[in-house]
């Protein structure tokens, strides 16, 4: 993608209605039955999450998951919890477009950071964007269902 047609991408907020057309890129970057998608991104936007896409004459070809969140430990930072281009449009300056969208959103609500989490293939694009490793590192644990009780024994 030259600068010019970077310049012709639209992006914007999708609404409810039009996530469904987000899912083929979206699933690029998750494995999600299209229920499963619709139903956590509307479980999601309860919490402020919102999905936005570029558009490059009328097709999506990124999308980007993003949330205002306020912590204690990072104050009021804009989180972006999905960020994906379409495979045949990878290194076209999609992705560099929506960064930029939440760089100006972020800055537009008041917030002076923006955190996500980055899979270890994608960390040198973000550190071309100047995103820089946190030094706090994120730690998980997967919590099985509880085993059924068994009475006394």
């Amino acid at each position: 993608m030259t600068d010019q047609s970077r310049s012709r991408l639209e992006i914007r907020r999708l609404s409810p209605p039009e996530w469904m057309h987000a899912y083929p890129v979206i699933t690029q970057l998750r494995s999600l039955e299209e229920a499963e998608f619709m139903e956590r991104a509307g479980r999601q936007s309860h919490s402020g999450y919102e999905l936005v896409a570029a558009f490059d004459d009328g097709k999506i070809v990124g999308v980007m998951g993003m949330r205002p969140v306020h912590t204690l430990a990072r104050g009021a930072h804009l989180h972006i919890d999905d960020l994906v281009v379409d495979a045949a449009g990878r290194g076209s300056g999609v992705g560099r477009s929506l960064m930029e969208y939440a760089e100006a959103d972020a800055r537009a609500r008041g917030m002076s950071a923006i955190f996500l989490d980055a899979r270890p293939d994608a960390i040198p694009f973000y550190e071309r964007e100047n995103y820089v490793l946190h030094a706090a590192p994120s730690m998980k644990k997967a919590l099985v269902p509880p085993l059924p009780s068994r009475g006394a024994d």
